[in-house]
Order: C-alpha cells, then structure tokens, then sequence
C-alpha cells in the first residue's frame, strides 16, 4: 500500500565516529520486517557505517564540489552536446515543479512517476526526487497488457512516454477513461508532435519545462528536506522471467549507499566516462549510467536507441569510455564478429593472432592466479594485436570491462582473455540495488563472479555436500520489500533480515563466489533428480558455435530434451529474428559439408550434415553428464531465434523460460510423443 513507500520514523544524518571505516558493515538496517514495517535494526558487529543520505543530498554535494565538470552527453543533429552538473540539477529543478504544477500532491510520497521511454536524459530520475516523487521504469519492449500492470500495480499519476508507439500502449490502458489506471494524471510525450489532442495529455517534454519555470505556490524546500533515506524513492520491477513482475522498493540509503560502496570497491574517480545503452528501467543501468556517476562526478554518455542492434561499437569508438559494463550477450556479438573479421584474413594474419591470443591467455591466467611472470613474446603480442584490438572495439582506454545480469559462457570470456581483455564478472539483483559481488582487478577468478562488496555478506543456505546451496544476501544494499506484495516480500526476506536470491552458488577456499544454477529454473525430473539447466545449455553452445540459444526441458518428465536455435542476422529496425544464417552460422556450415545458407533450408529439409553435426556434438556434451539423468535424449531445432521482441528473452536477453514454454509447447509435446 502506499504506507508502505513512506518511513516509518525519521533517521537522523549523524556523523560517522571518528576512526571508524566509512564501508564497515552498517550499523543501522534498514529492512522490511514480517509485518511489513520499514524499520531500523542493529547490527551486532557495532562497527561504523556511511551516515544515510538522500539522493538530494549527494547530488548537491557533487554539484558543489564538480559543478563544472560534463555530467551527461547526448547526441543531437549528429553532434555531442554536454550537460555540466550545475546545469543538470537545474534542469532537475524545473522538471520537478512542472511536476508540482501539474497537480501532484505536495505530501511527501505523494507522486509516483512511471517512464516508458528509451534512454534519455530526462530518464535520469533526479529530477522526480526533488519533486518528492518515486521514479518507476518500464521496458519499453512490454506489451499493452504489461504497461497496464505496472502502472496499476503502481498507482502511477503521471507517465512519461517517449513516442507515439509508447503512447499508443497507454492509450489503450486508459479506454475506457479511468477504468483500468484509476489514478492517472497526466500523460507527457516528449518527443515528436502528438497525432491527437486528448486531455491531460502533453505535447512534449518542453511544455513540463515551460510549466517548471512559471512561478507557483508551493514549499518546494520542505518537500526536499522532508525526505529521509530510508524513505522508498524507486520502483525497480523485475523483467517477470518467472511470473509477474513485482516492484522492487529501494530507499535512498540503497541507492547512495551502493554508489558509494560499488564505486569505491572498483576504484571510480571523478572524469570517468560510461556509455549509457540499457534501459534504465533496469537496476544495472540505473547504478552505473546514473547513481555512480553522479556520486563520483562521472560522465554519461548516452548511445543512441538502436544500440543493441549493432551501433554499439560506433559509440563506444567516439566516445571510448574508461568503464564499461557488457551484458553476455554484447560480448558475444563481439566475438562472432571479430572471428567472422579473422575468418577472412589472410593465413599469415591468423597464425599471428592466434598466437598472439595464446600469449594473451597464459599472461592472463598468470595475473589470475597471482603470478607476476609474464610469457615470452607478451610485449610484441600487446603491441601487434591487443591494442589494435581495444582501439577497433573503442576500449583502449578503458580499465574496467564488466559483464553481468546473465549468465556469460567460458568460451566467450576465455576469448576476450586470450586479446588481453579481461572481464570483471559481477552478481546481484534488483532487491540488492545492483551488485552483490564484484570482480576486480588482480582479484579474479574464471566463471566467478567475485568477492562480496565492502560492507555487505554472504551466506550459503543449506549446503550439500559439495557446497552448493541458496545464495543469501545481507547489508545496506537490502531493499525494502515488495509494492503491494506482503508475502512475496516474506519469502524474499527471513525474520533476520537475510535476502534469499534463489540463486544457487558456492564459495572456493578463497572467498570467490560462483553460481552454479537457480532454484527457480531447476528441471526436477519424473525421477526426483534436481538439474541446473545453466551449466548444460552453456556446454551445448561451447560445443556447437552455430547455435545461438539452448533451453533444455525435462521438468516432471521422464528424460531432458532441448529446444534449439540457430544464429543468424537480427533485423536492425524490428529487432526480429531473419532467416539468414550469420556468418559464423555459415562458416560451420561449410565445415560440416553443408552449403546452407538459410535457417529454413537447415530446418525444412532436415540438413543432413548439420542434424549429424549437432547430434555429435549433443553426444559430446553428454559423455561429460553428472549421471544418466542428466543426458540429452531428443532436440529439436526451431525455425527462428529468440529476441526481446519474440518474447523469449528479457531486456538483458536473459530466458524467460516459462514463456518459451508457453509458445513451443506444440513442439515440446513433439519431443515426449511416444
């Protein structure tokens, strides 16, 4: 209820004790309770902590300090502009009484905001906390139906849209008028001309900005300093991969305090660069393009809409970041492009690079594992490939490659290891605020996703034998709890205050974290065997480079089965899926005998090498099995690829598997058909 978004008593900005580390574990909690109260618990390690701060309140302390520097740089008319941080709060400033103007309440948690929009500049939610408001995103790849669910389930009085598409998926919401968004306000398209007038409907974005520089009665200020840091200020609603989504309520401590923490574990300074391409409506996203930054001085730059449909590189070669994050499935476009790239090359050209590549892995692994000896031929093989290879991908002069949000194959990071380019692995989730653990530099380990992060812990619920068991979370990054979902918010977070992530990991002798699976999308055989479906689709895709998603079934039934797709070129406008094998689809081809060229050819005519080649490779895979249970039995190949468009995957291209399911169930009952 809306109760729930507003704290329970005030918190008082104390000063931290002297001597104290500012990133020792909290002294102060906040956490949602059993009976769904926001309160303040102590920890019983008494150690000092960051005294709490609203997300007003570091802003305006790097305004003070950083006011000139670029905060935020976008692209208009093909050229650069940049935005200093004075002139960034002052666009907050009056984005937040155009707000206030439009008849939002001046209570405090009175005005829920709710964005459908690509990114933008306007997405950067500071704005709607000086307007006391909570910010909630929305993917822009939702349906009508999804919009409408999040908005109700949010009580949104104000949505911001990007364009008629986004606009059209709200209209609908709103037919008939107030029926199914009671609360609804004011909507505002911020770009290009309205196709219909309707009211309580903005043409664009200037007019909110006109209303903000009107005067107004209103006592601004004490909305400001009414706020309190463990007052809720974001919703964050998880992409729905195994149900409907539910909002993630983080407080302000969450959001300042993992900035603080998250930056200084990975060493962020003022001036870093970050390109900004995954919509903001996720909590990886909104730390890194957006808390970090802002509590570090940083600047954003922000890639234009079709970035994940290939103008990624062009961006970050313009712009070339000093960190920046890659969620798995951008690293491996990377690849499949750069081997395409070697493929054509000369033989002298490949003999160099792959034995630059050998020197790169073995220099790696010997950082990796604490060795300061670095192989013969390192300083020729950095000069000959490795940076021509950071400068192609626009990263010579980043520090910091990370990936996270899904899982990431060896094969793909043992790639980017061989050119000298290694990638830092972090883990966490909307209900930490982000990161959990994080890789770092000379602390690293191989399909791990690193150490915990200053001030926050872990612990392994119910163990077997091997040291497998639920990944549980504790610290200041803990969110509050569910919107509207008090058991939910039960089964997330125990008496004591632990975050249950569902996630199954283990640690080795040396602290590093590594996931072996999730709970959740574990397939529990007829015969009551537990298997994570990760770790075999992971080995199929190493396995067999022409294809592009696995997703083994098997759940109640009596053997494992596999859904398959082939890689191929993705649409740029739509974002679908082609028929076109892509080129490293069509290199195996030729490799297996196969003159293919086509995923219907493959499909259609039942291809005999490529079926052969995958059987064996399927084959491959299985001789590695845990037990007989854990074998492949049947697979079949699907005529088209999963895409965030499809439906498939989420916004991070993680699998949604219970919609995968839903849609090829003609085709799984196939498999199991006696």
């Amino acid at each position: 209820s809306a109760g729930d978004v507003t704290p329970v008593e005030a918190v008082p900005i104390t000063s931290m004790p002297e001597g104290e580390s500012d990133l020792a574990p909290a002294t102060h909690l906040w956490t949602t309770m059993k009976d769904g109260a926001v309160r303040l618990r102590m920890d019983p390690s008494g150690a000092g902590s960051l005294p709490p701060k609203t997300v007003h309140q570091m802003f305006v302390e790097t305004v003070k300090s950083n006011g000139n520097l670029a905060a935020l740089v976008v692209k208009e008319e093909g050229r650069w502009r940049t935005i200093s941080y004075k002139e960034y709060y002052e666009k907050c400033r009056r984005a937040a009484k155009g707000f206030l103007k439009g008849g939002i309440p001046e209570y405090l948690g009175g005005g829920i905001r709710l964005v459908l929009g690509f990114v933008n500049l306007i997405w950067n939610a500071e704005w709607i906390f000086l307007s006391s408001g909570l910010a909630v995103g929305i993917y822009t790849t939702n349906s009508p139906d999804a919009c409408q669910y999040v908005a109700s389930n949010c009580e949104a009085n104000i949505i911001v849209v990007e364009n008629d598409k986004q606009l059209q998926k709200i209209l609908q919401s709103r037919i008939p008028p107030g029926m199914l968004l009671p609360y609804l306000k004011a909507v505002v398209q911020y770009k290009d001309e309205l196709k219909e007038k309707r009211p309580n409907l903005y043409s664009n974005w200037t007019i909110n900005l006109v209303l903000g520089k009107t005067p107004f009665i209103t006592n601004r200020s004490r909305i400001i300093l009414d706020q309190m840091a463990n007052q809720c200020c974001m919703l964050i609603y998880t992409s729905g991969t195994t149900g409907n989504p539910k909002g993630v309520m983080l407080s302000h401590d969450n959001l300042t305090w993992v900035a603080y923490a998250a930056g200084k574990m990975v060493k962020i300074g003022a001036g870093e660069s970050i390109v900004s391409y995954l919509p903001l409506s996720h909590i990886a996203a909104q730390m890194l393009d957006v808390w970090i930054p802002i509590r570090y001085s940083g600047t954003t730059y922000f890639a234009d809409p079709d970035a994940l449909k290939g103008s990624l590189v062009v961006t970050l070669q313009e712009v070339r970041p000093t960190a920046f994050l890659g969620v798995p499935r951008v690293w491996e476009k990377m690849q499949e492009k750069m081997k395409a790239v070697s493929a054509k090359a000369s033989v002298v050209k490949r003999k160099v690079a792959s034995w630059a590549k050998g020197v790169g892995l073995q220099a790696n692994y010997n950082i990796m594992n604490g060795r300061s000896s670095m192989p013969w031929g390192y300083t020729l093989a950095n000069n000959l490939v490795f940076k021509k290879v950071r400068q192609g991908l626009g990263l010579d002069c980043c520090s910091r490659c990370y990936t996270g949000a899904a899982p990431i194959t060896k094969d793909t990071l043992e790639f980017f290891l061989s050119l000298n380019i290694p990638l830092y692995e972090l883990y966490g989730m909307s209900e930490s605020t982000g990161p959990h653990t994080i890789s770092t530099e000379g602390s690293f380990r191989i399909m791990s996703c690193g150490k915990e992060m200053i001030g926050c812990q872990s612990r392994i619920d119910k163990p077997d034998q091997d040291g497998n068991g639920e990944i549980c979370f504790w610290g200041r990054h803990v969110f509050m709890g569910y919107l509207n979902m008090k058991e939910k918010t039960e089964e997330a977070l125990d008496e004591e205050g632990w975050l249950h992530s569902g996630d199954l990991g283990k640690h080795d002798k040396d602290g590093f974290l590594y996931i072996t699976g999730r709970i959740k999308e574990l397939i529990i055989t007829a015969g009551g065997e537990n298997i994570p479906p990760v770790l075999i689709e992971d080995a199929l895709k190493e396995q067999l480079p022409i294809i592009s998603n696995a997703m083994l079934i098997g759940d109640k039934r009596k053997f494992l089965s596999v859904l398959l797709t082939l890689k191929c070129e993705m649409d740029e406008e739509s974002g679908t899926s082609l028929d076109e094998l892509s080129s490293a689809a069509i290199r195996f081809c030729q490799q297996v005998g196969s003159h293919a060229t086509r995923v219907s050819e493959i499909v259609n005519s039942r291809d005999q090498a490529i079926y052969k080649a995958i059987q064996e490779g399927i084959d491959k895979v299985n001789e590695r099995a845990a037990s007989n249970a854990q074998k492949i039995q049947k697979w079949t190949l699907l005529e088209r690829d999963f895409t965030i468009v499809g439906g498939e995957l989420g916004p991070t291209m993680k699998l949604k598997r219970p919609v995968v399911v839903k849609m090829y169930q003609d085709e799984i009952e196939k498999l199991y058909a006696v």
